[in-house]
């Protein structure tokens, strides 16, 4: 067994696909732009949907400028450790491994739920969600364990006709405006200033999680510093014109001031049902396919960017040491990928055993919570990328070090007030609900435990302490960065304790 990933197994094109395949774009058009509308009563999602687009391209900046100095599957851990100190980083680790997990585990819910009626109709065949949830979970889990580059091709495949299909709704669409005119008003500007925009922006975020895991695949990309940058502009910028594009194209069929009745009246079926008036049910049939294969895609991309975080954690020992090996064979991280899929069954299980909506309590809320945590990261990481290149000006120059990320930071610390003041809007609770400050809780919990952890590897196991953030090198005691001189507390520079 090997404690490092397979190299140069990975280009610009199967980075984009795992990227793309976490976003979820068919879902995020289906359920996340109308219940946007629905909930907030605003029409300008679509330009909300560009404004995080432009944050998050800010963001990108210092991020890939430093994943060319830090190389690490890792990603937000090995970042926030390098920048801000190694019990930080610990428990941003922590915080990655929560968030990913129940973005990942709660599609076992949605998969059922949208799988169950379309086999009744097609086939006769009537199961229960969490038969589908298993045999969804057995396919991941089979996959996960496979060389990187097959599960690229699967997720090359279902994301290509996904997307075409998103493509094919909004023209015709576009092609059919509400009283024969193209109206541009969810467009302007100016929608962004209304009151209860904050809401928009926050759910505008959440159709935007899975950009930031390029950098997990950086070990495993073919020249990784041109690989992994390219991969998240490209990505943030597809993204963004699918959603301006298909959430714009939604008021243009429905007319603006029809669409936030007509949302929230069908909810995720406002698509479906504008594609069977313009198109015909044969595409609508497509569509509620691809929409299942979609999630199928995200639960394959969300499970290998988790396997890689415990990894990453494993190879340092920062979890127990027989998760940081990978197959001889497959260069996949095996141990960690099972104990992901372990993971899932334990919760479909569960869920299954005490009868708990798969939809509301799987899907919904510990999706939501999950995005909400990867918001938390990137603001964490956008902090330590500053940290980095005060103390690592690295060649490179002030826009990347200084000015981007300065400014992602403020805008981004910004976005997290937001989404807090709005959770009870986000799980769809009341202002007073114990949930909306449980769930995002959960975060600041699973910091408190990191540090407490990192502090304990600190005193009694002073090794693995050491080798925390190396990455690669933690076997060989090798640094990316010379770590240890950061320890010595040199005047006025943060310390990596």
């Amino acid at each position: 067994m090997s404690r490092t990933l397979a190299s140069n197994r990975l280009g610009v094109p199967a980075v984009v696909f795992f990227v793309l395949s976490a976003a979820t774009p068919l879902t995020v058009v289906a359920g996340v732009v109308t219940t946007g509308f629905a909930v907030t009563g605003i029409i300008g999602l679509p330009i909300a949907f560009a404004a995080i687009a432009a944050l998050l391209a800010l963001f990108s900046v210092g991020y890939v400028a430093m994943s060319r100095h830090v190389t690490n599957a890792g990603a937000f851990y090995t970042y926030v450790t390098h920048g801000l100190g190694r019990p930080a980083g610990v428990a941003a680790a922590y915080m990655a491994l929560l968030a990913y997990n129940l973005l990942q585990v709660g599609l076992y819910g949605i998969i059922g739920v949208a799988a169950a009626p379309q086999l009744d109709e097609w086939f006769g065949i009537t199961l229960d969600w969490w038969v589908i949830a298993l045999i969804a979970w057995a396919i991941v889990g089979i996959l996960g364990v496979l060389r990187i580059d097959v599960n690229g091709t699967v997720l090359a495949v279902l994301l290509l006709a996904e997307m075409a299909i998103i493509l094919i709704y909004a023209f015709a669409s576009l092609l059919n405006p509400a009283d024969g005119d193209v109206t541009f008003d969810a467009l302007q500007v100016g929608n962004l200033f209304e009151s209860g925009a904050g809401a928009i922006l926050v759910l505008a975020v959440l159709g935007f999680v899975g950009f930031e895991a390029s950098v997990v695949y950086s070990e495993e990309s073919r020249d990784p510093k041109r690989t992994i940058a390219l991969a998240t502009y490209i990505s943030i910028v597809v993204v963004a014109a699918v959603y301006v594009l298909a959430s714009w194209a939604m008021t243009v069929a429905a007319g603006p001031d029809n669409i936030v009745p007509f949302a929230q009246e069908f909810q995720n079926g406002v698509i479906f049902i504008q594609a069977e008036e313009f198109l015909g049910t044969t595409w609508v049939d497509i569509g509620e396919t691809l929409f299942i294969t979609s999630v199928f895609a995200a639960m394959i991309s969300f499970h290998n960017t988790v396997a890689r975080y415990v990894f990453a954690l494993g190879r340092e020992r920062v979890l127990p040491g027989a998760l940081g090996r990978t197959s001889p064979s497959s260069g996949a991280p095996v141990a960690a990928s099972i104990v992901q899929s372990a993971i899932g069954l334990i919760v479909i299980l569960v869920y299954a055993f005490f009868d708990l909506d798969p939809l509301v309590q799987l899907f919904f809320n510990l999706g939501t919570t999950g995005g909400f945590g990867v918001l938390s990261l990137v603001a964490l990481t956008s902090v330590a990328v500053l940290a980095f290149f005060w103390r690592h000006p690295s060649g490179e120059n002030a826009w990347r070090r200084v000015i981007a990320p300065g400014l992602a930071t403020i805008l981004l610390l910004i976005v997290v007030i937001l989404a807090i003041s709005n959770y009870d809007i986000l799980i769809g609770v009341a202002t007073d609900a114990p949930e909306r400050w449980i769930l995002p809780g959960l975060f600041v919990i699973a910091a408190l435990i990191g540090v407490v952890w990192a502090r304990f590897l600190k005193s009694s196991r002073p090794d693995v302490y050491e080798a925390i953030g190396r990455g690669a090198n933690a076997a060989t005691g090798i640094s990316v960065l010379d770590l240890s001189a950061q320890e010595e507390d040199e005047p006025g520079q943060p310390s990596l304790r």
